[in-house]
């Protein structure tokens, strides 16, 4: 299991994912924004009348439930501090990230 940083505009949080989703992050999180939520049966409840509603609790959800189910992924903490892009803090500068 490695760490990656994941969240939206307001929110990251830095979570535990089986070490070929941190490797690849970008690709799993795009399969999942691009191909699983439009085309499963089983994201009918992400799809509204105004497109898709999902975040990143989403995303790991879809990784335990359909993807890596033995190696669940978990949250570890949020990132508190304010401008995440330009002031990351110094023990995350290195960890994949993907922002939905």
């Amino acid at each position: 299991m490695k760490k990656v940083i994941l969240g939206t505009e307001q929110v990251w949080a830095v979570y535990e994912v089986p070490d070929p989703v941190a490797e690849n992050l970008e690709q799993y999180c795009l399969d999942f924004c691009e191909n699983w939520l439009y085309s499963s049966p089983d994201a009918a409840g992400y799809r509204t009348r105004g497109g898709l509603c999902y975040d990143q609790s989403d995303f790991i959800d879809y990784l335990n439930q359909y993807i890596f189910p033995e190696k669940p992924s978990q949250w570890v903490k949020e990132i508190q501090e304010g401008n995440f892009r330009k002031n990351l803090p110094k023990e995350y500068p290195k960890l994949p990230r993907f922002i939905f």
